[in-house]
């Protein structure tokens, strides 16, 4: 085995319990949407309406704080040259924000709904979800880890963006589209 061979796999190893925490969270989320009853009912919709209009809504929060997220990180990593002494704070804070909203959602998508795959929107935005959270628990485990290869975080969060994404195309879009903009 070469000393290249040797580097890679030493700069994979940090990877791999990351990875693997993250899939099986996905794995998990995906187990018990699927063989829980759906109560039908989870949570209050707390000023909103009902409980579509609150998921559309915090989604597309979390969606707009996402965006943030690309920038900032982009900034963060020299694709964008801009002098912004507090981004890293931004980024790390809009990065909570946008996590605390799909709380609730994910919590109602789970507990009320299940993970459906009867409509191909549906089975989709459930696979989604699960890989959001596989994903997002592999990139925070990832965070802390050193001698990680240079595009291990953005390739993480890249997917986390896109899965994020998604999940609000398949929810959040669809109901406004379909059902309107409501409160």
């Amino acid at each position: 085995m070469s000393d290249t061979q040797v580097a890679r796999e030493q700069n994979l190893a940090p990877l791999l319990v990351p990875l693997v925490v993250g899939g099986l969270v996905a794995v998990a989320l995906g187990v018990y949407g699927r063989l829980h009853t759906p109560t039908g009912y989870a949570i209050g919709p707390a000023g909103f309406s009902a409980p579509l209009p609150m998921k559309s809504w915090l989604t597309t929060g979390a969606f707009l704080l996402a965006l943030f997220q690309l920038l900032s990180a982009m900034v963060m990593w020299g694709r964008i040259k801009l002098d912004v002494p507090w981004i890293g704070t931004a980024h790390r804070w809009s990065g909570r924000v946008a996590f605390l909203l799909t709380i609730p959602v994910a919590f109602h998508c789970l507990y009320a709904l299940g993970a459906q795959f009867d409509a191909p929107r549906v089975m989709i935005h459930s696979l989604l979800g699960c890989f959001f959270y596989g994903v997002f628990t592999a990139k925070m485990l990832a965070l802390p880890k050193r001698g990680l290869p240079g595009w291990s975080l953005p390739v993480l969060g890249g997917l986390t963006f896109t899965a994020l994404t998604g999940l609000w195309l398949t929810s959040s879009l669809w109901f406004f589209t379909t059902i309107g903009v409501t409160l």
